[in-house]
């Protein structure tokens, strides 16, 4: 038993030294990736696809089509796109119940998510699950959860099962500011440290549980070290810059796979609309959200550079809007065409028949 606690003594020390060369230098622990001009293309879609997506969704709740809650990710974009381009199609996510943008990103049709979100049948839960609760087995996307941090520990199953499987692949845990001093994220950072899960904890760090600033709920500051403790290897990405999530991302996975995970990325990110349709969001000024807006807008400061570097033209940026936005007014149209549930689902996926 001594030599166990010398060895993760000896762990965590190497992890804390680590760790904080990664932030005294500003970097993520691993070689730059350099992107092509295909990479960079293929991000700044991914975004706009979400945001666009996001924006037409607002529409629908306020039209009275979507019930219920319904949490936007507008501002958050470049946190899962950068994230799901630096793993596999056959890694595994979950996240919170602000999924919508999660669900995209892994590849899910933007006409099952709407029709989802519309509680209509040709949605992926067959419009049981609303904007909070989707599922796809086929894209490993194991759901959005609407309670605060379950998604963490059902995560740290996943990995577990990884671990058991010895198949190489790894999960991405996504969850917020708000969930970090979770008891249940807690005991799952020590389970996941105990076994060397595969695990990478995605702390999307937006500046508000719901309306509460996390300097005014966190006794931590540094989010990315809540793991430090027990020898978890954590650090602080740029979350508005979809490059350095990507490069962060593809180092924490490089870790998992070598049997070097837990890892934990606090993405320092911020979201434009209230915590949800519902909230006015009158606990911070509209100079503050302008201001991000301004200066730190993933998808116009990509878009920015890629015509600085003549990558795309005003036109060409113009048609890949234009594409999505028809890719969306589709999906839109789709949801609102497609029949509402039968009654008779109400007794589905109630038990599994053996």
């Amino acid at each position: 038993m001594a030599t166990k606690r010398k060895s993760a003594a000896s762990k965590a020390s190497k992890v804390k030294k680590s760790a904080a060369r990664s932030r005294k230098t500003g970097g993520n622990g691993a070689a730059k990736t350099q992107n092509s001009s295909e990479d960079l293309v293929s991000l700044y879609h991914d975004m706009l696809l979400i945001r666009r997506f996001e924006e037409r969704a607002g529409q629908l709740y306020g039209m009275g089509l979507i019930g219920g809650f319904c949490h936007l990710y507008i501002g958050q974009e470049a946190v899962v796109v950068g994230m799901q381009a630096a793993i596999t199609a056959n890694d595994a996510l979950i996240t919170s119940y602000r999924d919508h943008g999660h669900m995209l990103a892994c590849g899910m049709d933007p006409k099952g998510v709407m029709a989802e979100l519309t509680g209509r049948s040709g949605g992926y839960s067959r419009g049981k699950g609303g904007s909070m609760h989707m599922f796809s087995t086929e894209k490993n996307f194991f759901g959005g959860h609407g309670i605060v941090g379950a998604q963490v520990s059902i995560g740290t199953g996943l990995a577990f099962a990884q671990r058991y499987k010895d198949d190489g692949t790894i999960t991405l845990a996504y969850f917020g500011d708000g969930a970090s001093n979770q008891g249940q994220v807690h005991e799952s950072f020590n389970m996941a440290a105990l076994w060397d899960l595969p695990v990478i904890y995605v702390i999307e760090n937006n500046r508000y549980g719901m309306g509460t600033s996390v300097q005014r709920s966190s006794a931590a500051e540094d989010l990315s070290q809540l793991g430090a403790g027990r020898g978890i290897f954590g650090i602080q990405v740029d979350g508005m810059d979809v490059e350095a999530v990507k490069e962060a991302g593809e180092m924490a996975a490089a870790k998992c796979r070598a049997g070097e995970g837990p890892v934990i990325l606090e993405m320092m990110t911020y979201r434009y609309r209230g915590h949800s349709m519902s909230d006015p969001a009158n606990y911070r000024s509209k100079e503050e959200v302008a201001k991000v807006r301004d200066e730190q807008d993933p998808i116009t400061n990509l878009q920015s550079r890629l015509l600085k570097q003549k990558v795309l033209s005003e036109d060409e940026f113009k048609k890949i809007d234009k594409d999505i936005r028809d890719v969306v007014a589709e999906a839109a149209e789709f949801a609102q065409n497609s029949p509402e549930p039968d009654p008779s689902e109400l007794y589905t996926d109630v038990l599994v028949e053996v």
